[in-house]
């Protein structure tokens, strides 16, 4: 039987000479790859009491909407600036390179409710720190994060102590 890291694949040198980039899109494009992406990401959230999914664009879309379907939840969009039609609260936050900002409409999370963030990577945690920022400004409460590949040698899961992190594949340096 596969595992999620059989879909998975490794591109050295991308972006950059001594980066090892894990390609998520292989997974999309297998429909067994898919499907076990999706049944993981269900069974991390077994026993999680949630009201809502949220997921940034474009890779939290992809994995979170499946996962919203096959639960029975919504899902909330998080976006890059300017992209959401009605009233948006945003957050701006640091990258390595520069900065970026993300918004969510502003009636998107409503105060109490529980959140579950889904994403296809972690790596240092900035985007999913400014996640939190949102959901709690608005009310919400983050009950858990759950990422199809986390990058540990990156310490992105340090940028959110205090909330429960999951991951299916794990990959420290390699």
């Amino acid at each position: 039987m596969k595992t999620i890291k059989d879909y998975i694949k490794s591109i050295p040198d991308f972006p950059k000479k001594g980066i090892i980039f894990r390609d998520v899109t292989s997974i999309l494009q297998d429909a067994d790859g898919l499907k076990l992406a999706v049944d993981e990401l269900c069974a991390l959230l077994g026993g999680v009491e949630f009201d809502l999914i949220a997921g940034p664009e474009s890779r939290g879309f992809i994995f979170g909407v499946p996962v919203a379907y096959a639960l029975h939840k919504a899902f909330v969009p998080i976006r890059k600036k300017g992209k959401l039609p009605r009233e948006t609260i945003s957050v701006r936050y640091d990258l390595e390179y520069g900065s970026e900002e993300i918004e969510v409409h502003r009636d998107a999370i409503l105060p109490g409710q529980k959140v579950v963030i889904i994403d296809d990577l972690i790596a240092t945690g900035g985007t999913s720190r400014a996640m939190i920022d949102l959901v709690e400004a608005l009310g919400g409460e983050v009950v858990m994060f759950a990422f199809v590949i986390e990058l540990e040698d990156l310490g992105g899961r340090a940028k959110l102590a205090g909330y429960r992190v999951e991951s299916i594949a794990r990959y420290e340096g390699e």
